[in-house]
This record gives structure tokens, C-alpha cells and sequence, in this order.
């Protein structure tokens, strides 16, 4: 096992830095329980990365690191069942490689798939379209070795109690080793992109997410154009897409990134960019298997907020979000992105028991984004809005327990599995005032799940 001392470490946005003691590799679940004991003994907290795309503290320590980077890769595919097991450590992209060299698929995936899957279950990444859950609601079962060194299989059939509790957990719990996930054979996806008034998605937006397997879309501020995406199973058989891939590439990452730089320069220039963004939106089509149509390459960096509210609210928000853009003028000018996302049962997940529009709001890296933030944040909360949990907010334990009907359970379980707190930063020790002597903590907790 690869370890190095006093590392540097920090995360994609490069908002997050923070140098850890020790930063270990482990290539086996063998290596993760000699760390988690040895941690134990030497009285060291650990936290674990898996590729560094939260926007928050979760990572943060000054003591022992963890990278699962090394322990990647597939254990087993059961064709029979639509099963696949994989390492924590395996990134999405991987496993949509494997995947499809095999005619089989994830049901769902968000915009980006560079995250490990240990990783984006355990904060609750999601993609797009009303049938879906985020992708914890692929997990069939899981295995995570837990702060007395002991390796826990978690499913609805074994361990149950903590099957819910176990699929969003920010790492508390224990760290995850292995993940079994139902997987679907691939199908062809047509994807289409389309310019249209914010009016017409009023009008319009139930039939959007209704008629449509995905579907998302983009406001931009300052302006009344809209982008909307869908992607819907088609019988036609998929194309070449190298140009296309070229052309965002080039169009979303290069020209996109060089304006962002002028308006970190010139912030008066926010508006403008913006604009011509809009504009810019072409009617375009694609053909092609879902690996190569979920993820967008991401070159320029940003720092991010997202919350979901109840689906519901989801037109009367997004009046207010563009009503108090123009109010208040912010020097923004990436788009505000919006999606769907299916009712689960998962404890901490943002959708946990309704449908969810999962509003995000972006601003380029170096840009101050606070005022903007916040004021964003209040309207959410507005709406009883759930913020994702590896993206910027400020929300309160009081509004989180609030929020989060099962949070109580979940803090007694994270107690129970690890009493002495060796899963637990100063970012989720003020979050969930987890070594404050309350509940929540070792010293008074006296309730039993």
C-alpha cells in the first residue's frame, strides 16, 4: 500500500485545500481495515476522497487521507440478474466503458462521470428524468468497513436497518469498499438540444418532463432564451459523433472558458456573455449509446450551490430566481441548470419521499459568488428546498433535522458505528454538532436504533 506524508491536497474546483499528515492508497479491502485499525490505535481521524468533485469540506482533515483511486475495477457482471459489482474507488466513466463493451448500461447517470461511485452515492449525485432516482437508488447492496475495522455487507436482505441510512452517508458510516448495482442492457438514445422562450417553458414544462425519458434545461441570466435537452430511446442506430464531441468541446470548455476569464477581469462583461450564450444555442440531434451522451467533458472550473425542492414548485421558483436576477444584477453569467429527479426512500437523499427539481446555480472560479449564493439559497429555502450535499450551502442543523425527517436516526447509527468519531471532520462536526456533548454525539447518546 502507497503512502506519503504531508500531502497537498485539494479538490477539482480548487476551492477546497488543506494539507493531511499522512495521505495512504489502499489496493485491497485488506489495506482499508489496516488503516481504519491503525487510525483506531494511533487515536488519527480519517477522510476519504474518491475523485474530488464536492464543493464543500467533506474531504477536509489534517490528519490521515484516503484515496480509493487504487482500489477500482469490476468484481462481477450477473447478465441473469442486471448486476454488476464493482471496487468504491471504480470511476463512472469506467464502469460505462465496461458496461458497454458488454451491450449493458447504468439506468441513469448525471453530467459529469469522472466521480468514483463511492463517492457520488455517498453525497447523493443524481442525473435527470422523471423515472429515476440519483444513482444511490442503483444500489442493490454494499459493503463498508466501518470504524472497529469490521466489514459490513449492507442490502435489503441483509443488515436492512441500515440499508436506507447506508446510501447518502457523506462517509460517516463507514468506508465503502464495494457497490452492487442493477444495470439495464443499453439502449440508443436520440439527444436533442433546442433554443426556446422562458415563456414557452412555462407553458410547456409538464409536458417536457413528462413525455420525455430525460430531460433538463438551462436559464441564463439576463436573457428570455432557455436551453432545453431530452434524451429518449430510439429504434435508429447511433452515429459518428466526433465532430459533435469537437465542437463541445471547443464551444462549452474553450470559447466558454476564455469569456469567463474576461468577465473575472471585467465583471461588467457578465451580462453581455450571457446573452450572446443564449444566442449562441443551436438545434442540434444526436445518435448514440448513453456512455457517450450523459457526460459532458467539464474544463472550466466553477464553484456550485444546488438544492432541490418539491417538483411542484418548480415553475414559481424559477420566476423568482429570474426576477431577483434582474433586481439585484449579479455579476453572473453561467447558466442555472434544472432537473428532475424521481421520489426515493433513501434518508438523506434530497429527494427522499417527493419529486424533486434540483436547481443549480454555478459561478467561474475566482468570481465572488457569496452574495449571489445566498441570496439563491433564500429562495430555495422558500420552497422547504434540501441542499445536495457536496455542493456549497449554509444551511443549519435546525433546518437540516427540519428537512431530513430520518437525520435523528441517521446521527444515532453514525454514534453507534463510530463512537469515537474516526469518520469525522471540523466541516461535519460543526454541520451535525457531532462533539458538542449533545445528542448527536458519543457523551449523551443514549437512545438505541
Amino acid at each position: 500500500m502507497r503512502k506519503t506524508s504531508l500531502a497537498s491536497i485539494r479538490n477539482w474546483a480548487e476551492n477546497v485545500q488543506f494539507n493531511a499528515e499522512q495521505l495512504f492508497f489502499p489496493q485491497s479491502i485488506e489495506d482499508v481495515i489496516k488503516v481504519i485499525n491503525n487510525a483506531r490505535k494511533e487515536k488519527k481521524k480519517i477522510r476519504v476522497v474518491g475523485s474530488g468533485h464536492s464543493f464543500t469540506n467533506l474531504i477536509q482533515t489534517e490528519e490521515w487521507f484516503v484515496s480509493l483511486d487504487r482500489l477500482s475495477g469490476m468484481i462481477s457482471f450477473d447478465e441473469d440478474q442486471g448486476l454488476v459489482e464493482v471496487y468504491g474507488g471504480t470511476k463512472l466513466y469506467e464502469i460505462g466503458k465496461y458496461l458497454g463493451e458488454k451491450g449493458w448500461a447504468q439506468e441513469n447517470l448525471g453530467d459529469i462521470n469522472t466521480q468514483s461511485i463511492a463517492g457520488a452515492i455517498s453525497t447523493g449525485t443524481h442525473g435527470t428524468g422523471m423515472k429515476f432516482g440519483n444513482i444511490s437508488t442503483q444500489v442493490e447492496e454494499l459493503v463498508m468497513i466501518t470504524a472497529g475495522g469490521e466489514e459490513l455487507l449492507i442490502s435489503r436482505q441483509v443488515n436492512s436497518q441500515l440499508y436506507d441510512a447506508s446510501l447518502v452517508s457523506l462517509g460517516l458510516l463507514g468506508i465503502v469498499v464495494k457497490v452492487k448495482l442493477k444495470v439495464i442492457q443499453a439502449p440508443t438514445y436520440v439527444y436533442k438540444s433546442r433554443k426556446i422562450l422562458y415563456s414557452d417553458l412555462k407553458s410547456h414544462i409538464s409536458l417536457y418532463i413528462q413525455h420525455n425519458r430525460h430531460f433538463e434545461c438551462f436559464l441564463f441570466p439576463f436573457s428570455n432564451h432557455v436551453q432545453i435537452k431530452t434524451m429518449n430511446i430510439t429504434d435508429k442506430k447511433p452515429r459518428k459523433r466526433k465532430w459533435r464531441k469537437m465542437e463541445s468541446m471547443i464551444m462549452e470548455n474553450y470559447i466558454f472558458g476564455f469569456l469567463s476569464v474576461l468577465c473575472r477581469k471585467w465583471p461588467n462583461l457578465t451580462k453581455p456573455v450571457s446573452r450572446i450564450s443564449a444566442k449562441a444555442i443551436s438545434d442540434s440531434e444526436q445518435y448514440a449509446p448513453s456512455y457517450d451522451l450523459f457526460a459532458t467533458p467539464r474544463k472550466v472550473k466553477f464553484v456550485e450551490m444546488e438544492y432541490a425542492i418539491p417538483l411542484e414548485h418548480m415553475v414559481a421558483c424559477l420566476d423568482e430566481i429570474r426576477k431577483k436576477i434582474e433586481e439585484q444584477q449579479y455579476k453572473v453569467h453561467f447558466p442555472i441548470e434544472c432537473r428532475v429527479v424521481k421520489r426515493d426512500n433513501i434518508w438523506l437523499s434530497p429527494s427522499f419521499g417527493r419529486d424533486s427539481a434540483y436547481i443549480a446555480f454555478h459561478m467561474f472560479k475566482g468570481m465572488p459568488y457569496e452574495t449571489y449564493f445566498n441570496d439563491m439559497e433564500a429562495i430555495m429555502n422558500k420552497y422547504n428546498g434540501r441542499p445536495h450535499w457536496g455542493k456549497i450551502h449554509q444551511a443549519k442543523l435546525s433546518e437540516l433535522t427540519r428537512k431530513y425527517s430520518h437525520l435523528r436516526e441517521f446521527l444515532i447509527w453514525r454514534a453507534k458505528l463510530d463512537p469515537n468519531h474516526l469518520f469525522v471532520n471540523p466541516y461535519l462536526a460543526k454541520l451535525f454538532h457531532i462533539e458538542k456533548g449533545n445528542m448527536y454525539g458519543k457523551e449523551t447518546m443514549t437512545e438505541k436504533p
